[in-house]
């Protein structure tokens, strides 16, 4: 096991010696930005590596297996996700695979700030791979979570660790108790040239910083997960060639983005924890020159921190009746459902039983992890609508197709710039919005792609 600082080098720790092995190295990593940027580092410097991320269709996720097994390839990237499933399992043995490296392996750990109940079932590749090494990197892990990922990861008690000095000299660390965080914003971005991150803790948040910035002739740009991956990648790459200055963001963005000359980042509101904390304020500064990590702050924010555990470890009895009004949305009867699965939407989950969003997110959580329910995030991918034709030949088909009416007016109302790009559409809002059975709004934007498929 290895804890390496942000930014201290710990794709190095299995790329090298992989490449220096027959064979392909699996890399078991979270976030499909990451295994994205990693991925295209490597190409770059002429190195073969694959990726299997969600989003890919059936054929994509075959033909890279088959690439693994058969193809000059020396890295393959996959979600913890992916281990499971029947098609990976069946191409595993035709691979010989020389290293497995799991990053961020804090994950692992329940006792772990970003705990995926997904990892572990790592453990289970090991016992088809007895005699592969396994390599298991983090850059935050009290002792406690550094216990438990060589416990969950089977590791014996001879198992190497090392450990690297996370002290980082060149970072100034500084914290302010502001009236008006934008004026001070204003201040650290006008005094600290070059690139920086301003990290917001929700979407919406970071277009409003980022157009505030723009006013003030600094050039800004927002990220988030609600972006289209087009999108994502396109403003990740103007930042990073510096045709944009500052991005401003959710945590979404910045994991295995290997930027060296950040100058300052920004935390505009606090994080939940200080190992997120240590992660993103981590990125400034890996040219080892002088760089300025800056938490900005109020006393609300520090009442709602202090009300976190209850939030994130809600009472059993919150869990029961989370559990029942699971059921009860899903319309599954006690002790049926075993192998089933469902679409399901949380906003719409927690709105109608009347549950904060959170206190639900957090209990579905736990449920997971008692192997009650799967709620694999990672491969939901949500319908998406664009219409493709002008508002008039639109106008002439409703006035034609009565029954299609009022499933076009919703998706106008509810969606602006339908016309222009392709805008997740969640069907249980749309069907509630216009008073509509599911089932028949379903059936109904089947029909309208059909007509598209026919022409007409």
């Amino acid at each position: 096991m290895a804890l390496l600082p942000t930014g201290g080098g710990k794709s190095i720790c299995f790329q090298v010696p992989a490449l220096s092995l027959d064979g392909i190295c699996l890399v078991i990593s979270p976030l499909i930005a990451l295994i994205k940027d990693q991925v295209e580092n490597l190409k770059t410097k002429g190195v073969n590596a694959l990726a299997i991320y969600s989003g890919m269709s059936f054929l994509e996720v075959k033909k890279t297996l088959q690439n693994a097994a058969y193809g000059n390839y020396k890295f393959l990237y996959v979600s913890p996700e992916r281990l499971e499933t029947k098609l990976f399992l069946e191409y595993l043995p035709a691979m010989h695979i020389n290293l497995i490296a799991v990053d961020e392996a804090h994950c692992i750990s329940q006792w772990g700030y970003d705990f995926r109940p997904s990892y572990l079932n790592i453990a289970k590749i090991r016992e088809e791979l007895p005699n592969v090494p396994v390599l298991a990197l983090t850059a935050s892990a009290t002792k406690k979570v550094q216990d438990d990922i060589c416990d969950k990861l089977l590791f014996k008690p001879t198992a190497l660790r090392f450990q690297q000095s996370f002290a980082r000299p060149n970072l100034s660390y500084s914290v302010f108790n502001v009236a008006s965080k934008q004026t001070k914003l204003l201040n650290i971005l006008k005094n600290v040239p070059g690139s920086g991150i301003v990290y917001c803790k929700s979407r919406k948040h970071t277009k409003e910083i980022a157009d505030l910035l723009k006013l003030h002739s600094i050039n800004a740009d927002y990220y988030h997960a609600g972006l289209s991956n087009d999108e994502r990648n396109t403003k990740q790459e103007n930042w990073i060639k510096n045709k944009t200055r500052i991005i401003c963001c959710t945590n979404a963005f910045g994991m295995g983005i290997d930027k060296p000359d950040v100058r300052v980042v920004v935390h505009y509101d606090v994080p939940d924890c200080l190992e997120n904390y240590y992660q993103e304020a981590g990125r400034c500064g890996r040219d080892g020159k002088r760089a300025y990590a800056v938490l900005l702050y109020n006393d609300k924010e520090l009442t709602n921190l202090q009300q976190q555990p209850d939030i994130r470890f809600p009472g059993e009895e919150v869990i029961k009746n989370t559990y029942v009004a699971l059921m009860n949305h899903l319309q599954v009867p006690s002790g049926i459902g075993e192998g089933q699965s469902f679409d399901f939407d949380l906003a719409t989950f927690s709105a109608a039983f009347k549950i904060d969003i959170l206190t639900a997110t957090y209990c579905i959580k736990i449920l997971e992890q008692e192997n009650i329910v799967s709620y694999p995030e990672t491969f939901f991918k949500p319908s998406t609508i664009v219409f493709i034709t002008d508002k008039n030949s639109l106008q002439d088909f409703e006035n034609t197709n009565s029954k299609y009416e009022p499933v076009i007016k919703g998706l106008l109302r509810s969606y602006e710039g339908i016309f222009d790009f392709p805008s997740v559409v969640y069907e249980m809002q749309l069907a509630k919005f216009i008073k509509m059975d599911v089932a028949l709004l379903k059936t109904l934007l089947k029909g309208l792609h059909q007509k598209r498929n026919n022409n007409l």
